[in-house]
């Protein structure tokens, strides 16, 4: 509909490659400039993708654990891996990003690799269930590297439904969101990788009215270079934010992507007191 409206520059983010590609050959048929928005469609004609690094989340995600583990004095780190969706090319990059850092530790024995499963569709639910189910069947899982904050969600409701108190069973994610925010603040969680979206539409809207435009973006908004199998898309590559505890007030709070009145409701207020955020 868009490009029968006369659309000249289409940005997408894909459900999977398969009907992001489908999409673009059509677009591409037409005329129409694809920009590939948060997530590269493999196989797809994408001319510039915009992103963050999700490589470089998963490496945040895995150094977080790896950090936690050692703030919280886990012993013989038992890690299980609760990846997100085996369609989503995001997923797929987090988790060899995570992998880059937790498999020298397994390799050195430092610590312990007792499973790792995708979860289709970033179903949280669906994960909730598959981790409840690994941790019946390893009672010494203490550390949990999830990906997305949403299942972290699910690990902490399983943790908190088992009796495990905080500060024990270190668990990670993405996103920022309120209630991974306040997981944090209650130390069930370590950290979370926020992504500052305002930074993202504003990289994809400046590429989109540069193509209008008839320009070519230079190196000043190129940084980066994505295999989408068929070709090599020139990328935006984004910087992220590791948030815990320490720095949630300059950050997630400062930017006003999330209200503090929110995240320090009811029993959060002494939390974000002890943590220098005003509410």
């Amino acid at each position: 509909q868009a490009i029968t409206d006369g659309a000249s520059v289409l940005l997408i983010t894909n459900l999977d490659s398969g009907s992001g590609a489908a999409i673009q050959a059509d677009a591409e048929s037409k005329g129409v400039v694809v920009i590939d928005y948060d997530r590269l469609t493999l196989n797809g004609s994408a001319k510039f993708y915009v992103s963050f690094d999700n490589q470089n989340v998963g490496e945040r995600m895995a150094q977080g654990l790896v950090k936690c583990i050692a703030d919280w004095g886990v012993k013989s780190p038992q890690i299980y891996e609760l990846g997100g969706s085996p369609t989503d090319n995001n997923a797929t990059l987090v988790e060899a990003g995570y992998n880059s850092v937790l498999e020298p530790l397994y390799g050195d024995e430092t610590a312990t690799k007792i499973g790792a499963v995708r979860v289709p569709n970033w179903d949280n639910q669906a994960g909730l269930t598959m981790f409840q189910q690994a941790l019946q069947a390893n009672p010494q899982i203490n550390a949990v590297l999830s990906a997305s904050d949403g299942l972290a969600q699910s690990v902490i409701s399983v943790l908190k439904n088992a009796g495990v108190a905080p500060r024990t069973v270190p668990t990670t994610g993405q996103d920022a969101i309120l209630f991974s925010l306040q997981n944090i603040l209650a130390d069930y969680q370590c950290m979370t990788v926020y992504k500052p979206i305002y930074r993202e539409a504003a990289a994809a809207a400046a590429i989109a009215v540069m193509i209008r435009a008839g320009e070519t973006p230079g190196l000043n908004l190129i940084n980066g270079e994505y295999d989408a199998e068929t070709h090599k898309v020139p990328s935006i590559l984004l910087d992220l934010v590791t948030v815990d505890k320490t720095n949630m007030a300059a950050t997630v709070v400062a930017d006003k992507f999330v209200d503090p009145t929110d995240l320090c409701a009811g029993e959060f207020g002494k939390l974000c007191a002890e943590n220098g955020i005003k509410h």
